[in-house]
């Protein structure tokens, strides 16, 4: 079973502490849940906003998509990060 990062953004909205805490669980997991609580201010404007804005101030390249009051960053796959496929270490006669 799937452990899922979960975050909460509440009324402070979007610190420097949220970003290098998404950006460091960003290293270890793909998918990052937040949800916002309703002290920030929960519209679908303000939603879209913060996740815009998330996604900008984070290092890694990252998509986002919206479900209710909860935003789903994933971390897009990088060239490097690709594994290659595993070469055959038996040597031909």
């Amino acid at each position: 079973m799937k452990r899922i990062t979960q975050f909460q953004i509440g009324k402070l909205g979007i610190t420097i502490g949220v970003i290098e805490s998404l950006s460091l669980a960003l290293i270890n997991h793909k998918q990052v849940r937040i949800s916002t609580l309703p002290a920030s201010g929960r519209n679908r404007e303000n939603i879209e906003q913060m996740a815009q804005e998330i996604v900008g101030k984070l290092k890694e390249k990252c998509d986002y998509r919206i479900i209710g009051f909860t935003i789903v960053i994933t971390k897009k796959a990088s060239p490097q990060n690709k594994t290659m496929p595993k070469k055959s270490f038996l040597r031909k006669k």
